[in-house]
């Protein structure tokens, strides 16, 4: 029978909704018709877009847990709850800083950017007799842009950058230090922008776009797209996620015929790898991606929630999460705040109705133990670069942490390249960080025999050996005399191992890093070009 079914760890993943009293009841939530995911969540809060009068407005709450209530907290919320006000005009998106659990960022229709600071003091004695709501105010105001801002989205490995985008169809990327003005603007867009995300490192971003393209920044170049291609062909919402360090791009969307669509492009030249049609549902498909190679797929308005394994260059469906309450916006939780003693794997926020529903998605596992193999290093809070050095050149890393005991993992030579296998910052206006990383000579041939199954396969040993559950088969084996020559040769093979992995990385990331450079300084040619015609 094995042979007929995939072997996955992931196989009988199930989705665990919480009770009643472990959500939270009683939300308002927005009537905007406006196109995100409504909700968002850090490691210890979330914020919902609320429905406001005289001005938008959004709720910032207490993180709840499917496992346990919130003690000293109630459920159902009062009818006034402190809110954060300060905007004019609707709230259309928020996002929490992944290097601060207590800063999030918000957009709204009146064309503003708002950074706010949560204190746990503001939500002593809520709901008990004489407590009087205490509106949040904001740290700062940045006037982003003329128009709308349709999406907010935190820099992953830079402290205090933040991107917006706007009505006026362009990314701007701002250094909160000194938000007077953006630091780079990312302009090309056809009509209006329906989702970006960066990749992990932050030095590229992809975006959606109702014009029906899919594009690739560098994030700090600004000006045109170094990459661009057709996307789903329907001009309904479309929506765009990293996959990680697989050099990946997921998106959602809708074919000529309405058919709601899921597609994985390449990075290099983005070109369409696979595309799978879901269904003829009418709703945008919100897609999530972890760390642990998993897609989560959820469709507003259904009540389930799909989840697929990815594999060489496939997506294999593992189960589904149904329920009968549709979903109206949803979001995950930063996997350091994952609870790994109960095996939960990932987290989600579901709005539905008047309600917010956690949902743990578990591996069903009896052992105790921390389960390494399903739980590989976690992008930490600890930002590598500052704005400054991040708009001056400097190539950040991804920080992370070991999920058994939250220590970091230090990125080191063999490690900092996994995320760098997307290509990083190619800059005509700085043209130095193309060789930052490769420090060793290469010929243009070594990259060759790794493209897929190069990253795929390289990441996993590195993260495991990271978390350190290599021992555990080594000593399982019979005592013998040649253990420890055992022991030593298969360390020095990883080792060399890793050392190889390393220097392809830096090899491709060098090739790629010019091929983008070369279709930048492509861009501004053509550019000047049109310039010169048009004068």
């Amino acid at each position: 029978m094995s042979r007929f079914v995939r072997a996955s760890k992931y196989r009988h993943v199930f989705g665990q909704p919480a009770k009643k009293e472990h959500g939270f009841e009683n939300v308002k939530v927005t009537n905007s018709a406006w196109d995100t995911n409504i909700i968002s969540a850090s490691g210890q809060y979330i914020s919902v877009n609320w429905n406001s009068s005289g001005g938008g407005a959004f709720a910032i709450l207490p993180l709840p847990s499917p496992f346990q209530s919130i003690s000293g907290f109630p459920n159902k919320l009062p009818d006034p709850i402190p809110l954060a006000r300060s905007h004019t005009a609707a709230v259309l998106d928020t996002d929490w800083s992944p290097h601060n659990d207590s800063i999030v960022a918000s957009g709204g229709e009146d064309g503003k950017v708002m950074i706010w600071k949560v204190e746990a003091s503001q939500f002593e004695g809520w709901g008990l007799e004489g407590w009087e709501a205490q509106d949040f105010d904001p740290v700062l105001r940045i006037d982003g842009s003329p128009r709308k801002i349709g999406q907010v989205l935190f820099h992953p490995t830079a402290s205090n950058v933040v991107a917006s985008s706007s009505g006026d169809y362009a990314v701007k990327l701002w250094d909160l230090a000194n938000p007077e003005d953006a630091r780079a603007i990312l302009t090309g867009h056809g009509d209006v922008i329906q989702s970006m995300a960066f990749n992990p490192t932050g030095t590229l971003i992809a975006t959606t776009c109702r014009d029906r393209k899919l594009r690739i920044f560098d994030a700090r170049a600004g000006n045109e797209p170094v990459r661009i291609n057709d996307g789903h062909s329907g001009v309904k919402g479309s929506r765009v996620v990293w996959m990680g360090e697989l050099d990946k791009l997921a998106t959602t969307g809708f074919s000529k015929m309405s058919d709601r669509q899921v597609a994985i492009w390449e990075t290099g030249g983005l070109g369409n790898v696979k595309t799978i049609s879901l269904d003829q549902s009418a709703g945008v498909v919100m897609p999530f991606w972890t760390d642990n190679n998993i897609l989560f797929l959820a469709g507003k308005g259904d009540g389930n929630i799909r989840y697929y394994e990815y594999e060489s260059d496939s997506l294999f469906a593992l189960s589904e999460h149904k329920s009968s309450e549709p979903q109206r916006g949803m979001c995950f939780l930063p996997r350091r705040a994952l609870n790994v003693s109960d095996c939960e794997i990932a987290r989600a926020y579901k709005v539905h109705g008047s309600a917010i529903e956690p949902i743990a998605f578990i591996v069903p596992r009896k052992a105790d133990s921390f389960q390494s193999d399903i739980y590989p290093p976690a992008p930490s809070s600890e930002p590598s670069v500052t704005a400054a050095e991040f708009f001056n050149g400097k190539v950040p890393t991804l920080q992370r942490v070991s999920l058994a005991d939250g220590s970091s993992v230090a990125p080191g030579p063999a490690s900092a390249s996994p995320f760098s296998a997307v290509p990083p910052t190619p800059s005509s206006a700085v043209p130095a960080p193309s060789p930052i990383q490769a420090t060793r000579s290469f010929t243009a041939s070594a990259p060759t025999p790794v493209p897929p199954p190069a990253v795929a396969t390289a990441s996993e040993p590195l993260l495991s050996r990271k978390s350190e559950p290599t021992p555990a088969p080594v000593e399982s084996r019979a005592p013998t005399r040649s253990h420890t020559v055992d022991s030593s040769r298969e360390a020095e093979l990883e080792a060399e191992n890793a050392r190889l992995e390393a220097e392809l990385r830096e090899a491709r990331e060098k090739i790629r890093n010019l091929e983008l450079q070369v279709e930048t300084v492509r861009a501004n040619a053509r550019k000047a070009a049109q310039a010169l015609l048009d004068g």
